[in-house]
């Protein structure tokens, strides 16, 4: 039996933090036909607060990794905020990833992965994995380690 991308994610047993409210002049999401596009996103826990530190300083790359899936949980919150389930998206089309890290720090990559297998586990190989980029910044507003922004395609 396939389960639609809601129940996969209920099915992971894991929570959505409160999908973030804009703090610039900016809109989380845009619905343009049958696109989605999210806003970069940063790692929000389910009591507001904001994952903080940079990779290779505060953190390792693990806690980067996990960090990054937090993102991906807080993106998840907003379209099920503003669309009412995950099984509105018929796919990802791209995922945009910047990581707070040191000059040093090659893994980006690695990184953004915690956000792209979250993606797959909920739409599956062939729908969940889009395109990707994974880049290196040397800050991230409010030290964040990890920020996402990613382009859907709606049914």
């Amino acid at each position: 039996m396939n389960l639609l991308p809601q129940e996969k994610f209920e099915s992971l047993g894991l929570s959505l933090p409160p999908a973030p409210q804009p703090l610039g002049i900016y809109k989380p999401y845009l619905v343009d036909g049958k696109y989605l596009y999210l806003s970069g996103h940063g790692p929000v826990r389910d009591d507001k607060s904001l994952i903080i530190g940079r990779i290779g300083d505060d953190m390792d790359i693990e806690e980067g990794k996990r960090a990054a899936r937090q993102v991906g949980l807080t993106m998840l919150s907003t379209i099920v905020t503003h669309l009412g389930s995950l099984d509105k998206i018929k796919r990802v089309i791209k995922v945009l990833g910047m990581v707070n890290c040191t000059s040093d720090f090659l893994s980006h990559p690695y990184v953004i992965n915690g956000c792209s297998e979250l993606f797959a586990e909920v739409w599956g190989q062939e729908n969940g994995i889009g395109v990707r980029s994974a880049v290196g910044f040397g800050s991230l507003p409010d030290n964040i380690p990890v920020e996402v922004e990613a382009l859907f395609e709606l049914y």
